[in-house]
């Protein structure tokens, strides 16, 4: 049976990849972004060169009704939901006394409030159904505090937290949840987070292996994935048993900009 996978954040970066792969496995596809001449582009070509159904969905996950929004118009349509890909998110860089609040609480809401709402509207139907995958991205971020993207790095850390605590919850059933937690990719969310200049983005992965990667994982119900050998020993065996006041130094310097 073709399965289904509705993706936030579709019309770029890891997003797309994330559609592209799904759609070359013959699966449909639901895009949601708020860029309706991106996803109509990404529509055709997904349409045309792997035959199958692309529906667009336009909206801004900052809007705190947006879940319901898309849950509502997929439910109309009469879609089912076999895969959540929960992928949009975004950045900022600065002190956080320095920052716009309303930045930080638009940051709050897409990150995490709009992605725990979905998820709990599509996965009450994979519960009944005893079916369905729920993919979470997060961040390498979400393993230590983040000077400098106080906010940002808060969000990936409730993230990780929040997607494992669902998969504990979910055991004994067909349904899963994965989190997603790459380390820097080369994507818009450079330009977007006023991340320029900083070194870390230097050899950043491709959206390309990245959204293969995590799908792969997804797909083999893994609780969570770093999509570099490095960076998954930093954080499950390095990080955890260096200082605090060690690792939030290293944590800033490597968001400084130089």
């Amino acid at each position: 049976m073709t399965e289904t996978a509705l993706i936030t954040g579709a019309s770029g970066g890891i997003g797309a990849e994330f559609a592209r792969y799904h759609a070359a496995k013959g699966g449909n596809v639901v895009l949601v972004a708020r860029s309706e001449t991106k996803l109509n582009e990404l529509k055709a070509e997904l349409e045309r060169k792997y035959q199958v159904s692309a529906t667009v969905i336009v909206a801004d996950l900052a809007d705190p009704d947006s879940a319901e929004k898309i849950f509502s118009e997929t439910e109309e349509s009469g879609i089912q939901i076999d895969i959540l890909i929960n992928n949009a998110g975004f950045g900022g860089h600065g002190k956080f006394h320095e920052r716009k609040l309303a930045n930080d609480r638009a940051m709050m809401q897409v990150n995490m409030v709009t992605l725990v709402s979905l998820t709990h509207l599509y996965l009450q139907g994979m519960v009944e159904r005893n079916s369905g995958k729920i993919m979470h991205v997060a961040s390498t971020a979400a393993f230590v505090p983040g000077p400098l993207q106080a906010v940002y790095y808060a969000t990936k850390s409730f993230v990780l937290s929040f997607s494992q605590a669902i998969a504990q919850e979910l055991k004994g059933t067909n349904v899963t949840s994965t989190v997603l937690c790459p380390g820097t990719v080369a994507t818009g969310f450079v330009s977007a987070g006023d991340l320029e200049g900083i070194k870390a983005w230097d050899n950043a992965a491709s959206p390309e292996s990245v959204a293969k990667c995590g799908y792969d994982a997804m797909t083999k119900g893994a609780l969570v994935k770093i999509n570099e050998k490095g960076l998954s020993f930093m954080a499950n065996w390095v990080i955890p048993f260096m200082p605090r006041k060690t690792v939030l130094n290293i944590s800033q310097k490597f968001m400084e900009k130089g």
